[in-house]
C-alpha cells in the first residue's frame, strides 16, 4: 500500500471502532491526517462529504447508531470470520490462525476484541508490510466489506466510509469469492425444539 492508502484505511479505523470519549477529538485528528497523507483532491473531498453526517451527531446518538448499525445485526457485524463461517465451530481456528498473522508480523493486540476484529485488522494493515500473507486478508476483507454493504442502508452514514475503503483499498470481489463466502458460512440454529425440555 502507498502511503496515501495506508492512511485512509487508519482514518477508517478509527471510524469503524465504537465512539468513545476520544470522539471529541477524532474530527480534528482525522482532518490532520488528510492534510499530511492524503494528496488526491476527489479522495480528501469525498473524505469530507463522508465525515460530516458522521459528526453531526452527539456522542450517545453515534454511539446508539453504532450499536444499532454493528453489533445488533449479524449481517452487518464488524468480525471477518463470523461473515466467513457464522456460527460454524471452524470460526475458532480461523481467529487463532488470524493471530498468528499478526504476531508473526510483529504485532500485539492491546484491547479486548477479537483478533478479526475488522478495525482493528484495517489497522494492522496500514502499518504492516504488503507480503501475500497480507494481501489475501485484504481480499478478505474485501468480501466482507461488500457483504456488510448489501445489507446496510445506503442512507446510513458509515455506509460511505465503507464505500470509499472499496473504491480506493479493497479490490472488488468476484463471483466466486462471493459465492465461496455463502457456500461457507454456517447459519446458527434458531429452530424451536419439537417439544419443551421439562425438569423434575
Amino acid at each position: 500500500m502507498e502511503q496515501q492508502e495506508r492512511a485512509l484505511i487508519m482514518i477508517a479505523s478509527r471510524l469503524l471502532t465504537y465512539p468513545d470519549d476520544n470522539f471529541s477529538t477524532l474530527a480534528e485528528d482525522i482532518k490532520e491526517c488528510m492534510e499530511e497523507n492524503i494528496s488526491l483532491a476527489g479522495l480528501r473531498e469525498e473524505l469530507d462529504m463522508a465525515l460530516k453526517p458522521i459528526f453531526h451527531y452527539s456522542l450517545p446518538e453515534l454511539q446508539k447508531l453504532y450499536v444499532t448499525t454493528f453489533d445488533l445485526k449479524a449481517n452487518q457485524g464488524l468480525y471477518l470470520t463470523a461473515h466467513e463461517l457464522g456460527d460454524s465451530n471452524k470460526r475458532g481456528a480461523a481467529l487463532i490462525k488470524l493471530q498468528k498473522v499478526i504476531n508473526k508480523a510483529g504485532f500485539e493486540r492491546v484491547d479486548d476484541e477479537l483478533a478479526d476484529y475488522m478495525p482493528m485488522l484495517f489497522e494492522f494493515l496500514a502499518a504492516a508490510p504488503d507480503n501475500q500473507e497480507n494481501k489475501r486478508l485484504v481480499r478478505r476483507l474485501a468480501v466482507a466489506i461488500h457483504r456488510i454493504m448489501g445489507h446496510l442502508p445506503a442512507s446510513n452514514p458509515y455506509y460511505n466510509v465503507l464505500a470509499i475503503l472499496m473504491a480506493y483499498i479493497f479490490p472488488e470481489p468476484t463471483k466466486a469469492e462471493i459465492e465461496k463466502l455463502e457456500f461457507e458460512r454456517e447459519e446458527a440454529d434458531l429452530e424451536e425444539l419439537p417439544y419443551p425440555i421439562m425438569y423434575n
